[in-house]
């Protein structure tokens, strides 16, 4: 029988850090690259060019930023609510830099912090089901803030579940977790605290998340 997936807080912290850190090394390398051809290039074209990475890299580590902020953050004390228009807003910046288009069918409601970070990162997880880019949409079928219901529909060629990210949504034994697993393994954590379950399943050319 599968056991549930055991990390110390030490571990947890650890591995969160580090995938954020991950996100955000490329936009932020990118800034740097930017800077130093402004600091050895005299041609205008050239400096225009840096110029325009710069301002696009930042923009984008910003957004991954604020999206990580909400998503792995504290977010306010314990039983803290957060506004949906909020998680909105974070993930429609977020997705600006995705392959895929974000539709938003949520209404704007204040509803418990665990139950939105879980809703943000079941985002993430529909955008790896969609690698090659599509439509993700993202609903509530239960507008009761208490006791919400999501469904996400990731839509596009070649759609898939990736390798056990089923098995990390429900806390299940694998083999390890590293940096890129524990996303997966937090949304299962937060799944658990905001007592919801989680269900995956492959559709044509779609993956449907649901969370209840």
């Amino acid at each position: 029988m599968a056991k549930p997936i055991d990390l110390s807080s030490l571990d947890l912290a650890a591995l969160i850090a580090s995938r954020v850190c991950h996100d955000i090394i490329s936009p932020v390398g990118a800034v740097t690259n930017g800077l130093e051809v402004l600091d050895e290039e005299n041609n205008e074209e050239m400096r225009e060019f840096a110029m325009d990475l710069i301002r696009k890299s930042a923009k984008q580590a910003s957004a991954k930023l604020q999206f990580a902020r909400l998503a792995f953050g504290a977010a306010g004390s314990a039983g803290a609510e957060i506004d949906l228009g909020d998680a909105h807003s974070v993930s429609a910046g977020y997705m600006e830099n995705e392959k895929s288009t974000l539709v938003w069918n949520v209404p704007r409601l204040l509803m418990g912090k665990n139950k939105v970070k879980l809703l943000l990162n079941l985002l993430l997880i529909a955008n790896q089901c969609v690698p090659r880019g599509g439509t993700i949409t993202v609903e509530m079928t239960n507008e009761d803030a208490a006791k919400p219901s999501f469904r996400l529909t990731a839509q596009g060629l070649n759609a898939r579940i990736p390798a056990m990210i089923a098995d990390l949504l429900t806390n299940q034994e694998v083999e390890r977790i590293d940096a890129h697993a524990i996303q997966p393994a937090y949304a299962g954590l937060l799944a658990d605290d905001s007592n919801m379950s989680i269900l995956m399943e492959k559709k044509d050319d779609s993956v449907i998340i649901t969370a209840e």
